[in-house]
């Protein structure tokens, strides 16, 4: 069972609207065709003056500027932005009135539309693996959802209005997973990808979560207690 998110509900911090996300849907209808996809694996992101710490992590660590506009928006907008030229990632905007954060979806099960995610991801990248990797990982989620950088930045996922042909919805799960994983943030450069920021949160023993992997740096800091 699910309901639709509301503005209320992502207004807390990232890191404690985060494991609230996972099981739930993400449905988007672009240029007409519907996908939805289980969200499974996310990562909180706070900016500048959210939370009690700096998260030299965040788009958004040294304030607003244009690519981070959304993240200082009300919540439950999504902020897209574009990863090494290529590839756009989606994220849940949330945190109180006055400060930016948001929430990186980066792996998801595709429930619904499987045939249109993966003619997309073929479109886009090529060879398509397995089912499982469809949304497996933030780009391949971009893909499979249909959500672009910049046309669809901003969109609100919670009234679902139209956005450059395109609508997005978040429905929340009436019931939390039975078993969430928590860990540093992947492929996060320096301290900001290791224990000391523990805001990577997915489903245990899902087969759609994304492999860890250092940043730049993380390994190092790690292993120099940060």
């Amino acid at each position: 069972m699910t309901r639709p998110a509301t503005r209320d509900d992502l207004s807390a911090l990232p890191v404690e609207v985060a494991p609230r996300l996972l099981g739930a849907f993400l449905e988007t209808i672009v240029g007409g065709e519907r996908v939805v996809a289980r969200l499974t694996e996310v990562e909180a992101y706070h900016g500048l003056g959210t939370g009690d710490r700096p998260d030299p992590g965040s788009h958004a660590r040294m304030g607003p500027t244009a690519r981070n506009a959304t993240m200082w928006g009300e919540p439950g907008h999504l902020y897209v932005y574009l990863s090494h030229g290529i590839h756009s990632c989606v994220n849940v905007v949330c945190g109180p009135a006055g400060v930016a954060g948001g929430v990186l979806l980066r792996g998801g099960e595709i429930v619904d539309g499987a045939d249109i995610a993966e003619r997309r991801r073929r479109e886009r990248r090529g060879a398509v693996r397995s089912e499982r990797d469809l949304a497996r990982g933030p780009g391949r989620l971009g893909d499979a959802v249909g959500l672009r950088h910049p046309a669809h930045d901003g969109i609100d996922a919670v009234t679902g209005e139209v956005r450059a042909g395109a609508r997005a919805r978040l429905l929340l799960p009436s019931e939390p997973p039975a078993s969430i994983a928590t860990g540093p943030r992947v492929g996060v450069a320096g301290v900001a990808g290791t224990d000391a920021f523990p805001w990577r949160f997915w489903i245990e023993g899902d087969a759609t979560v994304s492999a860890f992997r250092w940043g730049r740096g993380a390994a190092d800091a790690a292993a120099g207690g940060g």
